[in-house]
């Protein structure tokens, strides 16, 4: 285990403000390409509130809000998870109703937008780097390959397959290494070959897994969980590297895609670490109305960077998505 100090590199983080209108935990954010923006103009969330929103960004004396654009329904159960395809035309959803849903962002409807074929909740999903794969990860323990027409070309169960929940679901970003990484309930990360669907690592954590991430160069990938430990993996090795401990359940990973940071969300907090001086960069602590001795504080349970590395979005289970900007060099 690495003990923390924080670090004393120059830079600022600060709160832009919150966008409000979700009624449920936002259990998932994705952002669109930035195309030479110098802010990000519109973000999609899922939440348990079963709907997934598109939202339009404004900002405004450094405070970003946030005016939906479109509620899309449909889903009868949580929204556990979305991803957007990479030119941000379609977005998928993953549900505890048992499907995944194919949205349209633009004017093209799809030919299909109901993915059935798991037999319990869906709580991970994720597009190929080409727009052409997706996989899924469920509480029925199987991950499933399917086309983007809606049919499962392959279920990945039996000996090499998760043995309990299958919690979180992610390609590599890097179109070359054509694998995908899995972590579930039973303390596993697993690493796949696309190509063949055959098992390439089996990496034991510590307690449940709820979420795993690949770093922008597919060299890493980091797991966390019930235990509060960050795992680093070297995916080219296929082992351990080392740990971070984040004080508390992890419901969330992202890697930043311009530094050698590793954001994680958890019951405290968000807690941003340095990777390579293996610090903290900064802990992120919104304060909340005051709740009685047997409610639950709200908490953060989703992360997602902008493209440029500068703006962080966080969702949380009050319903609302938090808003950070990364001011380097002051």
């Amino acid at each position: 285990m690495v003990d923390m100090i924080r670090s004393k590199e120059s830079q600022e983080i600060i709160s832009l403000g919150e966008i409000s209108g979700h009624t449920g935990a936002v259990t998932s954010i994705d952002t669109f390409k930035s195309n030479g923006q110098e802010y990000p103009t519109r973000l999609i969330t899922g939440s348990r509130d079963k709907t997934v929103r598109l939202w339009e960004l404004s900002e405004e004396n450094r405070e970003v809000t946030g005016r939906c654009l479109k509620a899309f329904r449909g889903h009868s159960h949580v929204v556990e998870d979305i991803t957007l395809c990479d030119d941000g035309r379609f977005c998928l959803s993953a549900s505890w109703d048992h499907t995944l849903r194919l949205w349209p962002l633009g004017d093209i409807p799809p030919k299909v937008d109901r993915f059935v074929g798991h037999t319990k909740d869906v709580l991970s999903v994720s597009f190929s780097p080409d727009n052409t794969k997706i996989v899924s990860g469920s509480r029925d323990g199987t991950i499933k390959l399917w086309n983007t027409i809606g049919q499962c070309k392959y279920t990945i169960k039996g000996a090499e397959a998760h043995t309990d929940w299958v919690s979180c679901i992610r390609f590599s970003p890097v179109l070359s290494q054509a694998r995908f990484v899995s972590c579930g309930w039973d303390g596993l990360v697993k690493v796949w070959d696309l190509n063949n669907l055959k098992l390439v690592a089996n990496l034991p954590a510590k307690g449940y897994l709820n979420t795993v991430t690949v770093s922008p160069d597919g060299s890493l990938c980091a797991s966390g969980g019930k235990d509060g430990t960050a795992m680093l993996w070297d995916l080219n090795e296929g082992i351990e590297l080392y740990s971070l401990h984040a004080g508390d359940i992890i419901h969330d990973l992202v890697f930043s895609p311009v530094k050698y940071w590793l954001c994680a969300a958890t019951d405290k907090g968000v807690r941003i670490w340095d990777l390579e001086s293996k610090v903290i960069v900064d802990e992120l602590n919104p304060e909340f109305p005051p709740v009685g001795k047997k409610a639950v504080q709200h908490y953060c349970c989703s992360l997602k960077w902008t493209d440029d590395g500068r703006t962080l979005f966080c969702g949380y289970t009050d319903g609302k998505v938090r808003v950070w900007r990364v001011n380097f060099g002051v």
